[in-house]
């Protein structure tokens, strides 16, 4: 199914000549999809270099890998725009369509990029953007909660890693530790450590990419069943130590926290 066939469920009228599609990218300075957690992104969204939206309506994309997933947030009228000299910048006045709420921030559509460009002629480009998934609710991501709070599932770290979410980012590679990863179709578990100078960033950057992070257990695991079945991992952190620390402690504490939840005899891990 086509985006656009999801779309007109609402906004029966909508007609992709009337329509620039907005493909909102990280550039390595501000992160849309940050924004959007923020509630921050529609007022950036109005800021524009050029006159990238001189037309009635703005279909909003926020990229979520770097790939070809892409978050839908919105169709916005487009109702004028201003020049600020100042800032060298238009701001359009956009306002959101009440119709497609129900989808906002949980249809997940596939798109390769055409390019470098950001901002697209619907009609050219519509009928190429594949409808993949609707999230049971809307995506949301706060700040980093804490260590000890940590419950995360491979989608949301693909999220986390992908998009370099500061407040993650910079927590989770200033300590060395302990964590774990729980297969939540049949609870068992694997128990890992990070050290180094990325410390547990570093380390779940690994999983990210790849699912299994060179891990026998878990390679073998996702040889047996497919690398999409690393979307059952769920990550947490057991315990957190000064990236100085001594790695020989932090690998005794690792082999406890193994004898504790029994991940040699009955989960994923091998030694």
């Amino acid at each position: 199914m086509k985006l656009i066939d999801i779309l007109r469920t609402y906004l029966p009228e909508l007609d992709p000549r009337k329509c620039k599609i907005h493909l909102a990218i990280w550039d390595g300075a501000e992160n849309p999809l940050e924004l959007y957690f923020q509630n921050n992104f529609d007022e950036w969204q109005t800021w524009q270099s050029r006159k990238n939206f001189q037309r009635d309506f703005v279909i909003s994309l926020i990229n979520l890998n770097r790939r070809n997933k892409w978050l839908f947030v919105g169709v916005f009228r487009s109702l004028s725009s201003q020049w600020y000299e100042e800032r060298s910048l238009h701001q359009y006045e956009l306002v959101r369509l009440p119709e497609a709420e129900e989808i906002i921030g949980r249809a997940i559509v596939d798109f390769p990029r055409p390019g470098r460009q950001s901002f697209l002629y619907a009609e050219r480009w519509m009928d190429d953007i594949e409808f993949e998934e609707l999230l049971p609710q809307r995506m949301t991501f706060g700040g980093f909660p804490g260590f000890s709070e940590i419950i995360i599932s491979k989608a949301e770290l693909d999220i986390i890693v992908n998009n370099s979410i500061e407040s993650w980012r910079s927590a989770l590679s200033s300590v060395s530790g302990i964590y774990l990863i729980t297969d939540s179709a049949t609870g068992r578990h694997y128990v890992g450590s990070a050290s180094g100078s990325e410390g547990i960033w570093g380390r779940w950057c690994e999983y990210s990419i790849n699912g299994h992070g060179g891990n026998n257990g878990l390679f073998e695991l996702l040889q047996d069943n497919g690398i999409n079945y690393s979307s059952n991992f769920q990550f947490s952190v057991l315990e957190v130590h000064d990236p100085i620390s001594d790695i020989e402690i932090i690998r005794k504490r690792e082999q406890r926290w193994k004898r504790v939840l029994l991940s040699i005899e009955f989960g994923l891990n091998e030694n």
